[in-house]
């Protein structure tokens, strides 16, 4: 089947119904995880890749669609009123600052580089994923919503990783925001939605710069993944959670394995 897809891309390109169908239900279903959890836009770097794109495209190109899912994600939970507004920008502060650099990093670094980094990071968070799902509800509020230095820096971090990939940032925004703001899952999980529509067009706007966007499967990609936000926003799924994680964990694991292989063939 993917065999099948990537010949329909190569010879009509993105003007044709099965591709634009592939990509709206791709987008659709790394829109309703990432709502939900997080780490599915590995999956799309996958896809993309398998479309011919760089790594560095690919990784510019998901960005589109991840600012019009977030965006839309924010305004249902904000409608809600899960939405903290003042502990959001708390946290979206730092993490915006932290994703331009991240984004500059990954848009001018040599591609192997980028695979082999990715490689490395992207099992390192499906690992963190799985123990953060069974820990994430006995989680100790250490701290207050108050924001300081050292949790600014904390934050700015995350944001780095952001830039440099979306993958996996959501998990390391619920946990720093359970973990040092004190709050509770489904607050953190609003404020990521709000910490990445924050910082995304400062990271987007370093992809654009370096001319690292395909445009025309962005566009199409985003549908999906605005209409995976919605769906995910609206169902309260809590058993499906740890499903999801582990099969997108698996997912990363394997990407990142092949990411690394490639180097060698």
């Amino acid at each position: 089947m993917l065999e099948a897809f990537l010949n329909l891309y190569h010879t009509h390109g993105i003007y044709s119904g099965p591709v634009i169908g592939v990509l709206i239900a791709t987008g659709f279903v790394v829109g309703f995880i990432n709502t939900l959890a997080g780490m599915a836009t590995a999956i799309t770097y996958a896809l993309f890749m398998a479309m011919g794109m760089p790594i560095n495209i690919a990784n510019g190109t998901t960005r589109i669609g991840i600012l019009a899912q977030f965006a839309t994600s924010s305004a249902i939970f904000k409608r809600e009123g899960y939405l903290d507004m003042k502990l959001s920008w708390k946290i979206a502060i730092p993490i915006a600052i932290g994703s331009f650099a991240g984004a500059e990093l990954v848009a001018v670094l040599n591609t192997q580089i980028i695979e082999v980094t990715m490689g490395i990071l992207l099992p390192i968070m499906a690992v963190f994923l799985l123990f953060f799902n069974k820990a994430k509800n006995s989680i100790k509020h250490i701290s207050t919503p108050d924001m300081n230095y050292w949790k600014f820096i904390i934050f700015i971090l995350v944001g780095l990783y952001g830039g440099f990939t979306h993958s996996g940032v959501g998990i390391l925004i619920i946990f720093g925001t359970m973990a040092f703001m004190g709050t509770d899952i489904m607050k953190a999980n609003a404020a990521k939605q709000f910490a990445v529509l924050i910082y995304t067009p400062l990271a987007l706007s370093v992809f654009m710069w370096h001319n690292q966007i395909n445009w025309p499967v962005a566009l199409v990609y985003a549908v999906g993944n605005v209409s995976g936000a919605i769906v995910a926003s609206k169902v309260a799924i809590k058993w499906g959670v740890t499903f999801i994680n582990w099969c997108v964990a698996t997912a990363v694991v394997l990407i990142s394995f092949w990411l690394i292989y490639k180097q060698f063939q």
